[in-house]
């Protein structure tokens, strides 16, 4: 696996390097051995998959405040999404800046998005499918929002949103006192 830092700090690309033949590829999609310096001990808990069936929805932007703040790994299975994290971690040197990245099936990118960062994606293609990797178990009572088209983070989504569930579309938007995420 390749790794690669983004802008945001603590965060990265993980490309693959498939083992390519006349019958198509082989790689891995999570290596504990390979992925131990950016997981900093620890381990994936849970894995989960989501599909979404039409172009320009739009899932996000979510996170969990500690104690329950997770680490994600994240990688399209099928289709194309326009994937997005946000450094809300309240003394980080790009606290409040966004990165995205296209994710595809073919591509086979993954994201390594830190504790403390929110997370959506928009997809790009009809029945596209992500993959989702966590070192910690879901837990509601600790789930933030930010909502998609907060005017202080200010994403570029690449499509009109055509489908967003109401929990997402009516969350709060962040104030100017907004002082982020303690770890």
């Amino acid at each position: 696996m390749i790794i690669k830092p983004t802008p945001l700090q603590g965060a990265f690309i993980i490309e693959p390097e498939p083992i390519c033949d006349n019958r198509g590829f082989f790689n891995r999609v999570f290596c504990q051995h390979e992925l131990q310096n950016i997981l900093q001990g620890e381990i994936i808990a849970q894995i989960s998959h989501s599909a979404t069936r039409q172009k320009g929805s739009l899932r996000g932007m979510h996170f969990q405040h500690p104690p329950k703040a997770e680490i994600k790994i994240v990688k399209c299975l099928r289709g194309s999404l326009f994937d997005v994290m946000v450094d809300l971690r309240r003394d980080s040197p790009t606290f409040l800046h966004w990165y995205s990245e296209i994710l595809t099936a073919e591509n086979m990118k993954m994201l390594y998005i830190p504790k403390g960062f929110a997370h959506g994606f928009q997809t790009l293609e009809d029945n596209s499918e992500i993959l989702y990797l966590t070192t910690e178990f879901y837990c509601p009572e600790q789930e933030g929002i930010v909502r998609y088209n907060d005017p202080i983070i200010n994403i570029s989504w690449p499509l009109e949103v055509t489908n967003i569930s109401e929990k997402d579309q009516n969350s709060t938007l962040l104030t100017l006192d907004f002082t982020g995420i303690s770890l």
